[in-house]
């Protein structure tokens, strides 16, 4: 099962992007959207810490979650204390995260976060 029904079957509304610029995209044309998870290695014309940075930016009511299988990044360099997740994580923890993070933001559970891989 992939990731992205993992979080359909957890509740989560999810938009899936295939790069940061189609990420950003998203993020702009979906202004309920609660939460991104993205790769530190992401794919486009700026990695996931930049993807981060700028969504930290420009929409600081939005939960970021960062992962990457291949980089080890310390706590320092993310942004704004952004929790990291180190493929391979569990589901449910990001699940759970997500839903924690969201819940500090809008005070309640939120079932319609962004999602992007």
């Amino acid at each position: 099962m992939s990731l992205v029904e993992d979080m359909e079957d957890a509740g989560f509304r999810v938009f899936e992007a295939g790069n940061a610029d189609d990420a950003l995209g998203l993020l702009s044309e979906h202004l309920e959207s609660e939460a991104v998870f993205t790769a530190a290695d992401v794919h486009g014309s700026m990695e996931g810490l930049k993807v981060a940075a700028l969504v930290r930016q420009t929409r600081p009511d939005v939960a970021i979650l960062l992962t990457s299988g291949y980089l080890k990044i310390p706590k320092h360099d993310l942004p704004g204390m952004i929790p990291f997740f180190s493929k391979t994580y569990e589901v449910d923890r990001v699940v759970n995260h997500i839903r924690e993070l969201t819940v500090r933001r809008c005070g309640k559970v939120c079932f319609a976060p962004a999602f992007t891989p």
